[in-house]
């Protein structure tokens, strides 16, 4: 069996971790509502003042091509990330925008003998290929030293591939959220609820209002995978969903059958949906944000299911974080609210002094407060300063979540093979798009699911 365990550390205590993070979250986030600034309304791209300061070594000459697949706002920011890096060793750093899936943008650069000096990888299943394949580098002892004073040892360890490290988790996300209009709450006389039951109350109450209660970006095959593994983690429980992450149990097991059928409570009701199924799959992600914060008290939908990094889209229309848009913990199907995690990870393809010392760089809290400043960004570093982030909404989840240490469940897609999890077009991604156009075909999608599964993994 092909699988990236070896990558991910037993998480022993998972069901805590929901109970700690979703318990934060549930008391914080919600109570956030008078903080003016938008996302990204922070532009200081300067450093902390600080009488240790990350020691970097001096690179004049040196040129560096740093890859990843972020867009936009997200994209950006980050270049004002390496922007610092080089004025602090007189590098001179270059952003290649890479597409999905990035094994395959990797191969045809590797082919074409210019592979980029660092990428970002968004799935610890990449890690483990391109690592496999021989292209990634190890951590050397600066940035090892920098990665181990400021990260948990689980953030440590989704970076490793066996005992070796090869990544710096420089970005986390917290997959576990539902954001929302509050003026089309307020309205409708919606409250945030707790449980799966108490959303489709909300839902429906929203809908009684005149406005549909979700929008959900199907063009984008990563989004459904999240929704589905949140109600996944939440009712079948965190050692089902190792044993589903690893393929140690099929797709066709029963409690994938009850996630399904649960998702199908929102996902088979067209009235609930913004365009309904058709509409759905032709809306990417930005645009599922963008539409529910566009339009005052009508907008196209109510709520929107993705991680913090929302805020960079809600950025994009006159909502405020905090007072136009608020957020809840997605509700608990089971016995407790789930918590899931994903990230981005600086891995080192061409081994030089320059390389390192990015990798170093982006390892240590200088490099996290730049971003987090503009918004929609959060770090696992722990040594970040919460001051840094923009708005009390995303201090808070910053806070849960390094305060839940090494308990958390790590997106299940990013850490399947990426034929399985991360290509658009293909494997879980595509299974879920159809879910989505046929959600009353529960066991076919479920063996679909299942003999993709088994081709990527090998067994």
């Amino acid at each position: 069996m092909r699988s990236t365990s070896n990558t991910i550390r037993t998480r022993r205590t998972g069901k805590a971790a929901a109970t700690i993070l979703a318990g934060a979250l549930a008391l914080s986030l919600t109570a956030c509502g008078g903080d003016d600034d938008k996302s990204g309304g922070n532009e200081s791209t300067g450093p902390k003042a600080s009488g240790d300061a990350l020691a970097l070594p001096k690179l004049d000459g040196t040129t560096l091509e740093v890859a990843a697949v972020w867009t936009g706002p997200e994209q950006a920011n980050f270049k004002k990330v390496l922007a610092e890096f080089e004025k602090r060793t007189g590098a001179k750093v270059t952003f290649v925008p890479a597409q999905d899936p990035i094994i395959n943008f990797l191969g045809s650069k590797i082919a074409g003998g210019q592979p980029p000096d660092v990428v970002m990888l968004p799935q610890p299943g990449a890690i483990k290929q391109a690592v496999d394949k021989k292209w990634a580098k190890p951590l050397g002892p600066e940035a090892l030293k920098e990665l181990q004073k400021n990260y948990s040892q689980g953030w440590q360890d989704i970076g490793k591939v066996g005992a070796e490290q090869y990544g710096v988790y420089y970005k986390a996300a917290n997959k576990s959220l539902i954001w929302y209009n509050t003026k089309v709450f307020e309205n409708a006389g919606a409250s945030e609820p707790k449980t799966w039951d108490e959303l489709l109350k909300t839902a429906q109450t929203v809908y009684d209002s005149g406005v549909t209660p979700f929008s959900i970006p199907g063009a984008d095959g990563w989004p459904l995978t999240d929704w589905f593994e949140n109600v996944y983690l939440s009712q079948a429980g965190p050692e089902k969903y190792d044993q589903l992450a690893k393929h140690e149990i099929k797709w066709t097991d029963p409690s994938v059958k009850e996630a399904l059928t649960t998702l199908a409570q929102i996902w088979g009701k067209k009235d609930y949906v913004a365009g309904g199924a058709d509409g759905a799959l032709q809306t990417q992600f930005p645009n599922s944000v963008t539409q529910t914060f566009s339009g005052g008290d009508q907008p196209k939908a109510a709520m929107v299911y993705e991680g913090d990094f929302v805020q960079v889209n809600i950025a994009q229309t006159d909502a405020k974080v905090g007072t136009d848009a608020k957020v809840f913990p997605f509700p608990k199907v089971g016995d407790t609210a789930p918590v899931v995690s994903g990230g981005d990870a600086a891995v080192i393809l061409k081994d030089s002094k320059g390389a390192q010392a990015l990798a170093t760089f982006l390892a240590s809290p200088d490099a996290a407060e730049i971003q987090a400043k503009l918004g929609g960004y959060l770090s696992p570093n722990k040594n970040v300063d919460l001051a840094a982030y923009p708005n009390d909404v995303q201090r808070k989840i910053a806070e849960a979540l390094v305060a839940a240490g090494d308990d958390f469940r790590f997106d299940m897609s990013d850490q399947a093979p990426q034929a399985f999890g991360g290509t658009p077009g293909k494997g879980e991604w595509k299974d879920l798009q159809d879910f989505l156009k046929n959600p009353t075909d529960v066991a076919g999608i479920q063996a679909k699911l299942e003999s993709d599964a088994a081709a990527a993994y090998g067994n």
